[in-house]
């Protein structure tokens, strides 16, 4: 049997390339890197798992609440009894009579003094009364007036009715004017009426002695027989 037979080997270091040192920096610095997070969290932890002191605790006795009685109400006050005061009697004055010897006197207060006389004023004059007017007449039988004639065509048609005139009167008695009042429906009958009243005489009105104009109505009837 044949040993192999080994290359010789070569006890000199390969030089790095570049890369190769790159990489081994990195890996020196990562290490360093992890060394320090490792260290730090072992001094956290410790920090953090420290225990707190020990705690003691020790039960009190309950204490129990002392519950007041309620306090009784204290009794209703006493009604007081009214006192009715006896009335008051005022005695009656009395009544001095005095004894039929014994002699009286009194004072008369002076009377006040008069009031001076008034001025006496004479009293206006009473207006004088009113003298009642005496109305215009014109029935008086001595005037004489003639009876309207009543118109033949009214005649014929039987036209009737009443005329009333309102005639103003003069002083001397004469008819200033005539007018119709109220009309009995026929011209022909109001016509005739003015016409027959226009040459009346009237007795005229009077105030006093004194005669004056005045207004008097004069009814004229219209009938057929």
């Amino acid at each position: 049997m044949t040993a192999a037979v080994l290359p010789p080997l070569d006890c000199r270091e390969r030089p790095l390339t570049p890369g190769e040192r790159l990489v081994n920096a990195a890996l020196v610095i990562l290490l360093h890197v992890m060394l320090a997070y490792a260290m730090l969290y072992v001094s956290v932890r410790n920090e953090l798992i420290e225990l707190p002191p020990s705690i003691t605790a020790r039960l009190l006795p309950m204490i129990e609440e002392k519950v007041e009685p309620a306090k009784p109400l204290p009794p209703p006050p006493k009604p007081v009894p009214q006192v009715r005061k006896p009335p008051v009697i005022r005695p009656q004055p009395v009544l001095a009579v005095a004894s039929p010897a014994a002699t009286s006197s009194f004072t008369v207060a002076p009377q006040p003094p008069a009031p001076p006389p008034q001025p006496v004023v004479a009293a206006p004059p009473a207006p004088p009364a009113p003298v009642a007017v005496v109305a215009a007449r014109f029935d008086a039988d001595y005037l004489h007036n003639p009876k309207p004639v009543y118109p033949a065509l009214s005649r014929r048609m039987s036209e009737e009715g009443k005329v009333l005139l309102k005639v103003r009167v003069s002083a001397q008695g004469t008819a200033l004017d005539v007018a119709v009042s109220k009309s009995s429906g026929f011209p022909r009958l109001d016509a005739a009426a003015v016409e027959a009243v226009t040459r009346w005489r009237f007795v005229p009105a009077k105030r006093g002695d004194e005669a004056v104009d005045s207004s008097v109505i004069v009814p004229i009837t219209f009938a057929l027989e």
